[in-house]
């Protein structure tokens, strides 16, 4: 196996998971805490409640995009301040996830494993192709022409 499709193919599961992670946490929005009482939660930590929505909706809309490999360097650099919003949210509650109200470690990797996403791109199997394709087929045309 080549170098670049072990990258493709590291990225195409990194990028996978996060997308996943993402729909998971909105569906856990609708079927569990209610977006109402997400948007009620976001009042309680003195935030507008409307931001429950946004969050809702980013980590639904952004997940998919994700899974599918849509614009994900965007996608995972523009979803990064939700994750640093979970990550203040449990920065008082100790280190680890499985503490009282969940722990930061967790928000913080995913906030980690965002940027990487995001400085990786695509990786195989995305619905957008990558960029660096696109320009080299681009200038391969112009120097055939």
């Amino acid at each position: 196996m080549s170098d670049e499709s072990r990258f493709d193919i590291a990225a195409l599961l990194l990028r996978s998971g996060l997308g996943v992670m993402f729909i998971a946490h909105a569906l856990l929005k609708i079927f569990v805490f209610t977006v109402p009482g997400t948007v009620q939660f976001f009042g309680s930590l003195g935030l507008p409640g409307a931001l429950g929505y946004a969050t809702f909706a980013a980590e639904l809309v952004g997940g998919v995009m994700l899974l599918l490999g849509v614009y994900t360097r965007v996608v995972a650099f523009a979803l990064l301040p939700v994750l640093l919003g979970a990550l203040w949210v449990h920065a008082g509650n100790g280190w680890l996830f499985s503490a009282p109200n969940g722990g930061w470690e967790y928000p913080a990797f995913l906030a980690l494993v965002s940027v990487v996403v995001g400085l990786l791109g695509n990786g195989a199997f995305a619905v957008q192709p990558w960029r660096r394709e696109a320009i080299d087929a681009s200038a391969s045309l112009q120097r055939a022409g």
